[in-house]
C-alpha cells in the first residue's frame, strides 16, 4: 500500500495526526503524543522518511531515548523501516562513546571506568570519614548525589539547598558534604567516574575544546529525542551542546507521563520548548488506539486542568477491541 498524496508507503502506514509528524523534517519539532497515540511509530517513520527522501543522512541522525530497552526498540523498528544505519542510543551510551573517543586526544590514556553502582564506594567514603550508615541510608546518598549532578546543582548552591532540605536519613549536613567529598577523592583515586560523571564530561570537554565540539557536530545534524519529558538539566545541556546553536531537532513527549521527576528530570523542557523555539512545528498526537472509549474518559478527567495535558480521543469504538482500530 502506497500513500495516495505521496506515492510512499512509509506515510501511508500512519494516521493524519502521526502523518503530520512524519512530514515534518525541517527546523524544531515538538510532537506532542499521548498515551498509546503511536508515537514511536510515528518518530521511527519520520526518521525513515526523512532518509528515504534524501533529507537526512542517515549517519548523521541521533535518536536519544532514556533506557537500553527502548533504544534497542528504536534499533529494531529504524531497521525494519530500511534506517537501520540511524544511531538510537540513550543519552548515557552517546556520551560515553564521545568521551571514550576524545578522551585519548584530549587528556592522553583511556577514560576513567564507570562505576556500576556507588554503593560500594559510599561505603569505603562513609569509612573515611568514620560516619556510621546502613544500606537504606547508603541508598538514599547515593540518590541525591545524582540528583544534585543531573540537576546541574553546584557544591555551593548545594551546601545552601541541604540547610533547608535537610539530608538523607539520620545524616546531619555536615556528615552528607564529608561523604560526598570522600566518594568524589575515591573516585579520582581509583580513575573512575558514575554514570552522571559521563554526561557532564562529555560536556565538559565539548564547551572546553573547539575541536572537539566541531567534529561532533559535523558527526550529527539531526537529532530526535523521545520521552523528553524526562529530560533532566544535564541531559539538556549536553543536548543544546550537540546542537551548537542549531535547530535540527524533533522532541517528543507527553507532560503527563514524567516518571524520573525524583531523578532530577523535568517537563518544563518539554512545556516550555515552544517559547524557545516560537517557530516551532507543534504536533499533537491525541488518538488512543490502546484503551477503551471508557478508558481514555476516566484518563481525560484525571488530567484535566494539568500542565500540557492532551486531550485523548478513543480510536476504537464502543465496545471495540482498541488493538485493531488503527496504527499504534
Amino acid at each position: 500500500m502506497v500513500d495516495v498524496v505521496t506515492g510512499d508507503p512509509l506515510l501511508a502506514a500512519l494516521d493524519d495526526e502521526q502523518r503530520v509528524a512524519a512530514e515534518a523534517l525541517i527546523g524544531p519539532v515538538c510532537v506532542l503524543a499521548g498515551a498509546g497515540t503511536g508515537k514511536t511509530r510515528a518518530i521511527t517513520h519520520r526518521i525513515a522518511y526523512g532518509v528515504a527522501s534524501g533529507s537526512y543522512d542517515p549517519a548523521r541522525v541521533m535518536a536519544l531515548t532514556f533506557t537500553s530497552r527502548a533504544a534497542a526498540e528504536l534499533r529494531t523498528r529504524l531497521r525494519a523501516l530500511g534506517a537501520g544505519a540511524v544511531a538510537a542510543r540513550t543519552f548515557h551510551a552517546a556520551a560515553l562513546a564521545q568521551l571514550n573517543h576524545f578522551w585519548p586526544i584530549v587528556v592522553g590514556g583511556p577514560a576513567p571506568r564507570v562505576l556500576d553502582f556507588k554503593g560500594r564506594l559510599l561505603g569505603l567514603a562513609a569509612e573515611r570519614c568514620k560516619v556510621k550508615v546502613d544500606t537504606a541510608t547508603l541508598r538514599d546518598v547515593a540518590a541525591e548525589i545524582e540528583w544534585r549532578k543531573v540537576g546541574l546543582v553546584g557544591m555551593d548552591e548545594y551546601r545552601v539547598r541541604l540547610a533547608s532540605r535537610g539530608a538523607p536519613g539520620a545524616l546531619t549536613a555536615e556528615q552528607m558534604l564529608a561523604l560526598v567529598e570522600a566518594y568524589e577523592e575515591l573516585k579520582d583515586e581509583r580513575r573512575a567516574m558514575d554514570f552522571e560523571d559521563v554526561l557532564l564530561a562529555t560536556a565538559g570537554m565539548i564547551e572546553s575544546e573547539p575541536a572537539v565540539a566541531m567534529q561532533v557536530r559535523e558527526a550529527y545534524r539531526h537529532f530526535v529525542v523521545d520521552e523528553y519529558q524526562d529530560v533532566s538539566p544535564a541531559q539538556q545541556h549536553l543536548l543544546e551542546l550537540w546542537l551548537g546553536g542549531r535547530r535540527d531537532v524533533c522532541v517528543v513527549g507527553d507532560a503527563s507521563q514524567t516518571i524520573y521527576s525524583f531523578a532530577g528530570a523535568s517537563a518544563e523542557y518539554l512545556l516550555g520548548f515552544e517559547r524557545h523555539y516560537p517557530d516551532a512545528t507543534i504536533v499533537r498526537l491525541e488518538r488512543n488506539y490502546r484503551s477503551t472509549p471508557e478508558i481514555v474518559d476516566v484518563a481525560n478527567r484525571l488530567m484535566r486542568g494539568r500542565p500540557g495535558a492532551l486531550r485523548l480521543a478513543a480510536a476504537a469504538p464502543d465496545g471495540g477491541d482498541p488493538a485493531a482500530s488503527g496504527p499504534e
